[in-house]
């Protein structure tokens, strides 16, 4: 598979490098697409850019730590483009640190969450959570960090908080 990354670093805040999040895109990629091309789009960003695009595709106010759009492209029109994925950094940053894990294992851990996502993978239900909760912690072990959800509420009680 031939893997483009586009990174746009937008943000004030220390990020991970192009090489770093383009290595996390492909093993969340790994045995999940076409031998063919693919193209993603990156954007880190702050706070306040975040916010917009929150309250605009979701209806939901403040900064949240990644979004994933998807390409909706025409069936007729091949193009490599999966889609694109914001992560805004000072969210990334504060969450690591109030959930004692390194900045790094985080990062991995929403590039790898956006990128399922464009995959079309979903949480919204418990046992679609299960099955991606899972393979990211699968994804992430490659890189030698722990689950990502090991002393964290479980998804229904994620959702009420």
């Amino acid at each position: 598979m031939k893997l483009l990354v586009d990174v746009q670093n937008a943000s004030r805040e220390q990020v991970p490098s192009s090489g770093a999040l383009r290595q996390w895109i492909a093993a969340a990629l790994a045995g999940r697409t076409t031998q063919g091309a693919v193209e993603i789009s990156v954007r880190l960003v702050d706070a306040e850019e975040m916010a917009r695009l929150n309250a605009r595709y979701r209806g939901k106010d403040g900064a949240t730590n990644v979004l994933s759009f998807p390409a909706d492209l025409p069936p007729n029109l091949d193009l490599p483009l999966l889609g694109d994925i914001v992560i805004c950094a000072p969210v990334v940053l504060a969450e690591a640190a109030q959930q004692g894990k390194s900045a790094s294992a985080h990062w991995a851990h929403m590039t790898i969450h956006g990128t399922l996502h464009l995959l079309g993978y979903d949480h919204i239900k418990e046992e679609e959570a299960e099955i991606m909760e899972a393979l990211e912690s699968a994804i992430l072990r490659q890189f030698d960090y722990g689950c990502p959800y090991r002393n964290q509420p479980r998804q229904e009680e994620r959702a009420s908080l």
